[in-house]
């Protein structure tokens, strides 16, 4: 069916959300916003669904929520026996969170599918948890994540907690393009369901056993004695931080916090933080107002389904210090290493996993305590396979901490994804450490840079909305891919490695990293969850301000690719 077909009979069916039916009706005029609703299904992959809350099949609603569950649904009854068809459900605080979540959970139980959910919005690590707890054949979180207030998605997870493979993402959408929106879609009402059975809320007790697994990943001796009555502001940016990150730390003696008010409850709108991600600085200002009024020693935020955490300091002159991922990466990498030898509870052959856009800095951490890095595609749920493999040949001690450049860090196996309660938790205790002993964080960080050299890593993303947009990148990486580039900022490229056909056992991806000469690289990719091009560059330099230089030219000889 063309566009304008597939929009009339979207007008006549689609008629059981009262906010499709006011778009579509206000769209009957405007052409252009019928082909940008409708051009496209919305993609499915890996990271399941993500994009504008509204309607058309480029839309996330309902109607597209439901195909997907029916799709999920087809490929759990062909692959699962009977008795081993359950399905795991969380959301979080985003507008429709609610209404997906029992949607999808309605779906799954026409299909036979038992539905475990949470009664409450939960963490996507939470989800995670509970889906290998409850020997779960999928599960799903209702989240778009860090995007702002516009969007919802749908991360579809596999029975070992990791968000889905390749393989699994390809068979699962091969199902949903068999489905039609409105003919094929199997539901049943969720009150019903939950009535009989087919749905149930799952219990306490595996909220309990998060957290118990949370705090069992702390690094000190139960008689260490540290300053935990450390000033610490938090803010959950309005999601489902809230319950789970506080009941761990006041547990765990840290019960000198602050949560920021305006940012406290669940609010789909993120009325302080429009783009509610704790990498930028916009997210950060209101708990850095409140952190320097009531002279906090520390800053917390979690993104809204909470598998992020973003942190600020106090240095010597009372401002605050907004720490990249990839710093705080590293001193959680140190911190735990450093801690494990003291203990004596370093595994004979430990494994740092992180992606292959993160520093590379933490590599020469690592190898300075025996520690063995493996780089990974950008995405957590490779770090998540990594542990499903070590726990396949019986070492899955071995693994010690993963991290990403994007504020993702998980130091235990308990779940397969990145966990922002595990890292809050880690931080605090790591903050609390070395308080004890007059040392901050900022001071720690610079002991590494010392140590190991100077390393400036930023991240820089370029737009391209709509159908054109989309041609566009498509074009600026066939011509990164084809480009005779000699350097980067005076620095010689020494290898372009091409991910696309597949490399180093990795699966094919759109990816291209450039390793300059003096440890510098550049990696350009394509977003797997939003329009976007992404640039990460690593400079190693003598110093702060060289290692600026370095890379202000590299931005600039990259932005003539762009235009």
């Amino acid at each position: 069916m063309t566009e304008m077909e597939t929009y009339k009979r979207w007008r006549v069916a689609a008629t059981e959300d009262p906010d499709v039916v006011a778009e579509l009706a206000a769209m009957a005029t405007d052409p252009a916003a019928i082909q940008d609703a409708f051009y496209r299904n919305l993609a499915f992959g890996t990271g399941g669904l993500r994009g504008v809350i509204g309607a058309g099949t480029n839309r996330l609603n309902l109607y597209t929520v439901a195909k997907a569950s029916q799709g999920l649904a087809n490929y759990v009854v062909a692959n699962f026996p009977a008795g081993a068809r359950r399905i795991a459900v969380s959301r979080d605080s985003r507008h429709k969170s609610d209404l997906f979540a029992k949607v999808a959970a309605g779906v799954f139980a026409a299909n036979g599918i038992q539905v475990s959910m949470y009664r409450d919005i939960m963490p996507t690590p939470c989800l995670s948890f509970a889906t290998r707890e409850l020997d779960c054949a999928a599960g799903i979180m209702i989240t778009a994540s860090h995007n702002p207030a516009k969007y919802n998605g749908y991360k579809v997870y596999g029975a070992d907690g990791c968000q889905i493979t390749t393989e699994a993402a390809a068979a699962i959408l091969a199902e949903i393009e068999k489905i039609d929106e409105f003919d094929d879609v199997k539901r049943v009402d969720f009150d019903a369901a939950l009535a009989d059975g087919a749905v149930a809320y799952i219990a306490d007790s595996v909220y309990d056993d998060f957290v118990a697994a949370v705090r069992g990943e702390s690094l000190l001796p139960k008689a260490a004695k540290i300053d935990r009555d450390v000033a610490i502001v938090y803010s959950p940016l309005n999601g489902t931080g809230l319950k789970p990150v506080t009941r761990t730390l006041k547990a765990s003696g840290f019960t000198n916090i602050f949560v920021v008010p305006e940012q406290e409850q669940p609010n789909g709108d993120f009325p302080t933080c429009p783009f509610p991600n704790p990498e930028i600085h916009e997210a950060m200002a209101l708990g850095m107002q409140y952190a320097a009024q009531r002279n906090a020693d520390l800053l917390l935020a979690n993104d809204p389904d909470c598998d992020r955490v973003g942190t600020a300091v106090r240095a010597a002159d009372g401002s605050y210090v907004l720490l990249s991922g990839n710093e705080m990466g590293m001193l959680l990498l140190d911190y735990i290493c450093a801690r494990r030898v003291e203990n004596g509870t370093m595994p004979a052959d430990p494994e740092l996993v992180k992606t292959i856009v993160t520093i590379d800095m933490a590599d020469r951490i690592a190898a300075h305590y025996g520690v063995k890095t493996v780089n990974l595609l950008t995405g957590f749920k490779f770090i998540g396979e990594e542990i499903g493999r070590l726990e396949a040949a019986g070492k899955r001690d071995s693994y010690i901490f993963g991290f990403e450049e994007s504020y993702g860090y998980l130091s235990g196996t308990y779940v397969r994804d990145k966990d922002g309660v595990n890292a809050s938790f880690l931080i605090c205790e790591m903050f609390a450490y070395y308080k004890t002993q007059g040392i901050s964080l900022l001071d720690k960080l610079d002991a590494l840079y010392q140590e190991y050299g100077y390393c400036l890593n930023t991240l820089h993303s370029f737009e391209f909305d709509g159908a054109a947009g989309f041609d566009k990148m498509q074009g600026i990486m066939a011509h990164f891919r084809s480009a005779d580039i000699a350097d980067f900022g005076g620095k010689a490229v020494a290898e372009k490695r091409d991910y696309a056909p597949g490399l180093d056992g990795l699966p094919q991806a759109d990816v291209l990293k450039f390793k300059l000469a003096d440890n510098c690289s550049v990696v350009v990719r394509p977003s797997g969850t939003e329009p976007k091009l992404k640039t990460y560059i690593s400079v190693s330099a003598a110093t702060k301000a060289a290692a600026a230089g370095v890379e202000k030219q590299i931005v600039l000889e990259l932005g003539e690719f762009f235009k």
